[in-house]
């Protein structure tokens, strides 16, 4: 369940309209509602890139990858934004995660994947899967960027499932999804062949997993050049909205 705002939408969409309006500054309607300046101005900036939609209650916890956190702290470390303007940029309703991911980074903490609850997620029956089936579940999740539940649903088999092979192929590629049952033997102990093979197949599997990552990269270029273009956008119609006010 998500967390509950101290204050509704309404109050926050009438809010930023009014100071939009020019009808108070962001201190003194700060002070109406007993919050503060930073608040107001955080409200703004969230109706100014996303519209109304920045203040709809979640109903569910958001999801978060190691690999997107590590972005977000990265960009924060790099001077790219406050926690706030990070918060906004990357769509996360708040900054509070975001200081915790960088705190934790800072410590030397490793930032995880994030599974979500829901029994839905954890209730469905398991079933065998040979390693082939789990070569085809990875990649197709990994496809699919890295929807663990979908994916769950589509092999029919569970979310935990699902998310641990994703992690122990990203690990050890293939060989990471092998029935471990049986002893695997080390590297010392087979012949110059096998073990010139074995690097190679993790040489490919890094450069593999460097092109996902890529891929992953660009998609996230690819939502902020849009989100980019729809806040010019925004901006411009509070203007053009400005000026008709007045001129009436």
């Amino acid at each position: 369940m998500g967390r509950k705002s101290k204050y509704s939408k309404e109050l926050k969409l009438s809010i930023v309209k009014r100071y939009l309006d020019g009808e108070g500054s962001t201190v003194t309607l700060a002070k109406e509602i007993n919050t503060t300046n930073n608040v107001v101005c955080n409200w703004v900036k969230k109706y100014q890139a996303f519209g109304e939609s920045a203040f709809d209650t979640s109903h569910t916890n958001a999801s978060y990858t190691k690999s997107f956190k590590e972005l977000v702290v990265l960009d924060y470390l790099n001077g790219g934004g406050s926690y706030n303007d990070l918060a906004i940029k990357y769509h996360i309703p708040s900054s509070s995660p975001i200081k915790n991911w960088v705190k934790m980074y800072n410590s030397h903490i490793e930032l995880k994947d994030y599974i979500p609850g829901g029994e839905d997620i954890y209730m469905t029956k398991s079933r065998k899967v040979n390693k082939e089936e789990r070569i085809e579940i990875v990649k197709y999740c990994l496809e699919h960027d890295m929807d663990y539940k979908t994916t769950a649903k589509l092999f029919e088999t569970t979310y935990a499932n699902v998310f641990n092979w994703v992690k122990k192929y990203k690990e050890r590629g293939e060989d990471g999804l092998d029935d471990r049952r049986g002893r695997h033997k080390t590297d010392e102990e087979v012949d110059e062949v096998t073990l010139l093979k074995r690097q190679l197949k993790q040489k490919e599997h890094e450069l593999e997993m460097a092109q996902l990552e890529l891929r992953l990269l660009k998609k996230l270029d690819e939502i902020e050049r849009r989100r980019s273009i729809e806040q010019a956008n925004m901006k411009l119609n509070i203007r053009q909205s400005k000026k008709s006010a007045k001129k009436r």
